[in-house]
């Protein structure tokens, strides 16, 4: 848990956003890992309504089923200058050799209805990014640092399995049916799909160097990951764990992210220093269209009427607004400093996908 007067100051701040109001269909939670905040997002009326403290560095950040509550994945590794080997594409952010903080790791709790960090939960070393179970009594976490993913018990706060995987974990998806959840690593491309009952690692496969997250085409056996040094997606069979197909993206594309649109038509991808969105047909795989963003778009989400997309720019500091009836940014809203990750809240009483 953070020091009293830590979570006191967050509160303090958290106090100058509005309260939640039924008037609004839903909102759009940012993490912005160089500010420590996150910034939330009213989505009707496409405006940020405030920003309130975390702690270090908030990567990862979903939110709960029944929309109460919001959880961040916080690191106390520091950020380095990920420049500094050459700019080469791809090049990490992190520098194995400074040392982190490590009461700074944790799972972040946020209230959806006070809009303020009320707990954190042990994660095991530097979280990046996680899932929760589709019961969603459990996180299932990527801690970078230390090659393995972490199980938690979120009622008990602690820490139920550690899962042994390779260098560098970092994207975490759980499969629509709620029986594996896959880990990718970007070190050396490889992924591993781990039993949600067992905790035995019943898939393992490589794909293109850098994999950063993984997403799964509603009512099929599909999932996708994107490769950011190759410029790559690849298609995955997850009956077998084998990859089926592998797609080269627009020259200069790196990707981060993974959507695929509500009617299960087109797959969005969030292309990174490209400052892009690759359009691409869900079936035949063939581009449709390239949407211009912000600086470096890294994660991404839809709009649960499926209207808008939203991607995180982290060197811009804002956030894209696109409208997917014409594939144009209709606007960039201002959020904290390095925004990386997002997340939707609906308000009950409102429909969406």
């Amino acid at each position: 848990m953070r020091p009293s007067s830590w979570l006191l100051s967050a509160a303090l701040v958290a106090a100058a956003l509005p309260a939640t109001s039924a008037d609004s269909g839903y909102f759009v939670y940012v993490s912005n890992e160089r500010a420590g905040t996150v910034t939330v997002i009213d989505g009707d009326e496409l405006h940020a309504i405030g920003s309130f403290n975390v702690g270090k560095r908030p990567r990862g950040i979903h939110s709960s089923a029944d929309g109460r509550k919001v959880y961040v994945a916080l690191s106390g590794r520091p950020i380095t200058d990920p420049h500094k080997g050459g700019g080469k594409p791809g090049a990490d952010d992190d520098d194995d050799s400074v040392k982190s903080d490590k009461s700074a790791d944790g799972i972040g709790v946020i209230d959806v209805a006070s809009r303020a960090l009320t707990s954190t939960i042990v994660s095991g070393s530097d979280p990046e990014e996680f899932d929760l179970s589709k019961d969603g009594t459990q996180l299932y976490v990527s801690n970078e640092d230390s090659k393995a993913a972490s199980v938690i018990n979120i009622g008990s706060g602690k820490i139920q399995h550690v899962v042994p995987v390779s260098d560098e974990p970092e994207g975490v998806a759980t499969s629509p049916d709620g029986s594996r959840f896959y880990v990718t690593c970007e070190a050396s491309g490889e992924i591993f799909v781990v039993d949600t009952h067992s905790f035995a690692i019943v898939g393992h496969f490589k794909v293109g160097l850098r994999p950063r997250s993984v997403a799964f085409v509603p009512d099929s056996h599909v999932a996708i990951i994107p490769s950011e040094s190759g410029g790559q997606l690849s298609i995955i069979d997850t009956d077998h764990y084998t990859v089926t197909k592998v797609i080269t993206l627009p020259e200069g594309s790196l990707p981060m992210r993974v959507k695929i649109s509500l009617d299960g038509r087109r797959i969005y991808v969030s292309d990174g220093r490209a400052g892009t969105v690759s359009v691409l047909d869900a079936h035949s795989y063939d581009l449709i269209d390239t949407i211009k963003v912000g600086t470096r778009p890294w994660g991404m989400v839809l709009s649960p009427d499926g209207k808008y997309l939203f991607t995180a720019n982290g060197p811009s500091d804002d956030v894209s607004v696109v409208d997917l009836a014409t594939d144009k940014e209709i606007k960039r809203i201002k959020a904290g400093a390095g925004p990386w990750g997002l997340a939707i809240v609906q308000v009950k009483g409102h429909g969406g996908g």
